[in-house]
């Protein structure tokens, strides 16, 4: 027997992860964030218009430690793009002053400013309590 088959949480992380291009596991949700590498890592993909998924990791322990274990990263938030870990607020910070991050995304660089905060748009919860932004 596979390991997700006998752990929903984890396989529910997973489908997550494959199913939305771009999504961001936080403290907090997009409209509210819990903390200020959450907030700093939303205001970065808004700043870009990048439509994103997020998960909020603080209603149920168990996604935090299920999320860890799949990307092997220890702190939140994690940026995953296209099913794959792009970092936590300080790569995110690094990629996104480098042009690196809008590459990555797949949109044309700018000279954006990390420091700007950006209106986030409605949001839809879907399972895990994401609120899909796309």
């Amino acid at each position: 027997m596979s390991e997700s088959a006998t752990n929903p949480m984890r396989e529910a992380i997973q489908s997550a992860i494959s199913e939305n291009p771009v999504i961001l596991f936080m403290k907090g949700t997009p409209e509210a964030p819990a903390c200020g590498f959450s907030a700093r890592t939303v205001a970065m993909l808004e700043s870009l218009d990048q439509p994103f998924a997020a998960v909020n990791i603080l209603p149920d322990p168990a996604i935090r430690q299920e999320l860890s274990a799949i990307s092997n990263w220890p702190t939140i938030p994690q940026l995953f793009v296209d099913g794959e870990l792009v970092g936590g607020c300080d790569i995110v910070t690094e990629m996104y002053q480098s042009g690196e991050l809008q590459e990555v995304l797949g949109i044309e660089a700018s000279a954006p400013s990390a420091e700007e905060p950006v209106a986030v748009s409605a949001s839809e919860p879907a399972p895990l309590q994401i609120d899909n932004l796309l």
